[in-house]
């Protein structure tokens, strides 16, 4: 199911924390909305500090597809150019500017961030709408439990 979001980060880095539902679900509000305005916006790849997921006092700057909100913060699901994990973790979701070598990325749809905004990094790139729909339909089928108000892919 979704993993725990992470708390008791330094303020130099990402704060990570759940938004609850009233059932204590994580609750993400899915809109599709990019716009290179130099603001992090759903749709888009922006650079952020990600806790590693053994260990949430360490992690490194990275890439997140920014895919709505979970309260105040933004919700993000990581890329990496790694293909191999355990099985339904990871989705395809191609090349793009985000990586300047134009490697392939997979979606980390196991995890969701949610990331204060101010901790963004950059501006990587935006999804087209058919990308971001496959990716948030995929984190909707990999996390059943994802209470998700609004947005696309239903």
């Amino acid at each position: 199911m979704i993993t725990d979001l992470l708390r008791g980060l330094s303020e130099r880095r990402t704060r990570a924390k759940a938004a609850r539902h009233g059932d204590g679900l994580p609750t993400v509000a899915v809109e599709y909305a990019p716009r290179h305005d130099g603001d992090a916006d759903p749709g888009e790849v922006v650079w952020t500090w990600v806790p590693y997921e053994d260990d949430a006092t360490q992690g490194k700057d990275r890439p997140v597809v920014i895919i709505g909100r979970l309260g105040h913060d933004l919700a993000a699901i990581a890329l990496t150019t790694k293909g191999h994990g355990p099985p339904g973790d990871r989705v395809a979701v191609g090349t793009g500017d985000w990586d300047r070598e134009g490697r392939p990325s997979f979606a980390k749809i196991d995890r969701i961030l949610a990331v204060d905004a101010a901790q963004v990094r950059r501006e990587g790139a935006a999804f087209d709408r058919a990308r971001f729909e496959v990716l948030v339909a995929a984190v909707r089928a990999r996390n059943p439990s994802l209470v998700v108000r609004g947005g696309v892919a239903a």
